[in-house]
């Protein structure tokens, strides 16, 4: 006789989902608790955005054209070759061609250029001014980009004034003026020592392979290895990096404790101001 089949239990039937309507209507207030705006009823002055900075651009521009000027002159003046091979001609076209990309950037309202490079430029605008005032200023004869200072003493006194006083000052302004502080760090002072660095490599190869009774050989005196010898001038070079150094590290110092002329707190509201670029 075959074996009973087992009845299976009845499975209750599951009602319907019940229909959820796409829009749900908003709970009753409690009394007590404060109801929280949408975003959409925030005003839109509370946050600025990227504006153009018509008169930094301007400013930045007029002082490249000027330094661009003054380097033609001596282009014009003097031997191109030596001309080029100085180092405030070429700190020089470093700190125009900087002010032409944050004079675009301030004028289009975009980002600021990266501060490492901003930091160098105004670096090398200050060890330009520091060196020739402080050790080219008294030499006999006169310290000259062009190697004859008496051809055009008017417009070469112009250039020189231009290139080695007025544009580091004027960069040194548009730093502290112009950009937001706090954003060098001690980590890139030693990097932008690889530029004087690569220098002194420079003017040391250039001055053994040109003649010995060449009358540019070298163009700084206190880099005159035939007058004063390599140990000598080796030993200047370690001090002025040194000093170098020591600029670097002041002008982080001075990015971290000067004011911040770009950001400010307006009488109703905060407002955010981007960096002029």
């Amino acid at each position: 006789m075959a074996a009973e089949t087992p009845e299976l239990p009845e499975v209750p039937e599951i009602p319907p989902t019940p229909f959820i309507p796409r829009d749900i209507p908003e709970l009753p207030v409690i009394p007590g608790i404060v109801k929280l705006m949408p975003s959409s009823f925030v005003p839109p002055a509370a946050v600025m955005g990227p504006t153009r900075h018509l008169g930094a651009a301007v400013c930045r521009l007029l002082t490249a054209a000027a330094i661009a000027a003054a380097v033609a002159v001596e282009l014009h003046l003097g031997s191109p070759a030596r001309v080029l091979s100085a180092f405030a001609i070429q700190s020089s076209i470093l700190l125009a061609l900087i002010l032409c990309l944050s004079a675009r950037r301030a004028w289009t309202a975009r980002r600021p250029l990266p501060s490492w490079l901003t930091g160098a430029t105004v670096l090398y605008a200050v060890i330009t001014a520091v060196v020739h005032h402080a050790l080219l200023t008294r030499t006999s004869p006169a310290f000259s980009i062009t190697g004859e200072p008496g051809i055009h003493p008017l417009w070469q006194r112009t250039a020189t004034v231009i290139l080695l006083t007025a544009a580091p000052i004027a960069a040194l302004l548009d730093w502290l003026l112009l950009t937001e502080p706090d954003r060098l760090h001690l980590n890139q002072a030693a990097p932008w020592l690889l530029f004087p660095l690569a220098y002194l490599a420079f003017s040391l190869t250039r001055g053994e392979l040109l003649p010995a009774d060449a009358p540019d050989r070298y163009l700084h005196p206190f880099l005159d290895v035939s007058e004063h010898g390599y140990k000598h001038v080796l030993a200047s070079a370690l001090l002025l990096g040194l000093a170098f150094y020591a600029l670097a590290l002041l002008l982080v110092a001075v990015d971290h404790t000067r004011p911040n002329p770009i950001r400010r707190r307006a009488k109703t509201g905060f407002r955010l101001w981007p960096p002029v670029g």
